[in-house]
């Protein structure tokens, strides 16, 4: 009875630990070399230049999916840890909107534009990702903007597809930074006013590409 009960846990053990090595494998080859980047089709200023920001207007779909797992990369469309439990949909349209609209503050025309963004990905670090170690992970931030009159509801410029994503800080980097009161949301929000600024041609060209482990 010994020798049989062994021989039926032997292979369930090895088959288990072959199926964590394979996940594992997965995930490394899922996160090795992968490509980011911030990207946009740039305004040209003379476009934006008579543009005065009047309004913006974000919407996370509740189709987008939400992760609380404790995991180094949960499989959903929003990833966010920084704020309480709670709305994640809600949350991250409070950060989309303050980002966007210190990004569009350079707009001092006379006509006064809407922009509509609806957001498609916002996939930033989990806590345990976070203390992983150093060169590690991305905030991974997408979205669709459009530019509106606020008074005629002509659109002046279609959705557009924008991408804003950023390394992100982590391990002894991460703890040194928030000591000095940098957070997740303050680099995410930073990065996405500068990539709006570039986007309408009122600040410096935000674009670029890096490769990372991450998301």
């Amino acid at each position: 009875m010994i020798v049989e009960s062994a021989s039926k846990v032997l292979p369930m053990f090895v088959t288990r630990r072959f199926a964590l090595l394979g996940a594992a494998g997965l995930l490394l080859s899922a996160c090795v070399g992968a490509s980011f980047k911030t990207d946009y089709d740039p305004l040209p200023a003379s476009t934006s230049g008579s543009w005065r920001l009047a309004d913006v207007r974000v919407t996370v779909p509740r189709s987008l999916s939400v992760s609380e797992a404790k995991t180094l990369l949960p499989d959903a469309d929003i990833v966010w840890r920084e704020d309480p439990m709670g709305d994640r949909h809600a949350q991250v349209a409070a950060i989309i909107d303050a980002a966007v609209t210190r990004g569009a503050q350079g707009l001092r025309g006379k006509r006064p534009v809407r922009i509509d963004v609806t957001v498609t990905r916002f996939h930033a670090l989990t806590f345990e990702a976070e203390t992983r170690g150093q060169n590690w992970g991305v905030h991974n931030v997408d979205f669709i903007a459009q530019v509106t009159d606020a008074a005629t509801g002509e659109v002046l410029v279609p959705p557009s597809p924008i991408r804003a994503e950023l390394p992100a800080l982590a391990g002894q980097e991460m703890r040194q930074a928030r000591q000095r009161g940098i957070t997740q949301k303050s680099m995410i929000t930073d990065h996405v006013a500068r990539t709006v600024a570039g986007w309408l041609g009122i600040g410096p060209d935000n674009r670029g590409e890096f490769n990372r482990q991450g998301n």
